[in-house]
């Protein structure tokens, strides 16, 4: 075997954020006690946990969306804990609320175009509308007239079309019908294909299960066991006590 192609093999995975004893908290509330994480490229990450355990949280404390953290976050290897928001977001990390915030007085194609492009390599217009053929018929429908599923696809779109690389996604399957869930798992899937990697909040299990390479469990705003996909079997009876599923 060739040399080249036995190092590539051996090489360790590119670790594209890094999340070391983060600590969060809303006003005088302590909501993340030292959390540890690690995300690989092109992997899709799933955080899992009873409502309340910090995961949302972790989320919007890695892109700066709370009013005080400390800790480490690393992403691609640069240090962000004291950055504003939009300075991550020009680093290439992309958030999906879950409030999605559609704006009802644009279209739809003008909703996907509000944000700027932050970084080189986002999806191109025709990519996004090859991608959510359902975008594209409603592109000019008003924001309020989408479907939720319509909402939801267009606010990840939104994000993948600035140059975020890196997605954190909060809830995407939440109130959503079966068939659209079907849809989004799809675009999951395709994204990840594209060279983009994700990490989850979802408390839809049938759907993040499939999906994820690696999970991390959540509670009382730590990680308290994480696992890979090729371990999920042996982890059902703990997940089915845990998390109740």
């Amino acid at each position: 075997m060739h040399n080249s192609k036995v190092r590539r093999m051996l090489e360790a995975p590119k670790t594209v954020l890094e999340v070391k004893n983060l600590h969060a908290y809303y006003g005088e509330s302590h909501v993340l006690h030292g959390v540890n994480l690690l995300v690989h490229e092109g992997e899709v990450v799933t955080l899992l946990g009873r409502n309340g355990a910090g995961r949302s949280t972790t989320l919007k404390a890695i892109m700066g969306l709370v009013e005080q953290r400390s800790g480490s976050v690393l992403l691609d290897g640069q240090e962000c804990i004291q950055m504003p928001p939009h300075q991550i977001a020009h680093l290439g990390l992309g958030y999906c609320p879950e409030e999605r915030g559609i704006f009802a007085s644009l279209s739809c194609e003008e909703n996907l175009l509000l944000p700027p492009i932050l970084k080189d390599g986002g999806l191109s217009l025709e990519a996004i509308y090859a991608m959510f053929p359902n975008l594209w018929e409603r592109r000019s429908s008003p924001g309020t007239r989408l479907s939720g599923g319509e909402q939801q696809m267009l606010a990840v779109a939104r994000v993948v079309r600035t140059g975020a690389k890196l997605l954190l996604l909060d809830e995407i399957s939440e109130g959503l019908a079966p068939v659209i869930v079907q849809a989004l798992a799809a675009m999951i899937s395709t994204l990840r294909t594209k060279g983009f990697t994700i990490v989850m909040v979802e408390q839809n299990f049938r759907f993040a299960a499939p999906l994820a390479d690696r999970f991390y469990i959540m509670e009382h705003g730590q990680i308290i066991d994480t696992f890979s996909q090729a371990q999920l079997n042996e982890k059902m009876d703990m997940l089915h006590e845990f998390l109740g599923i």
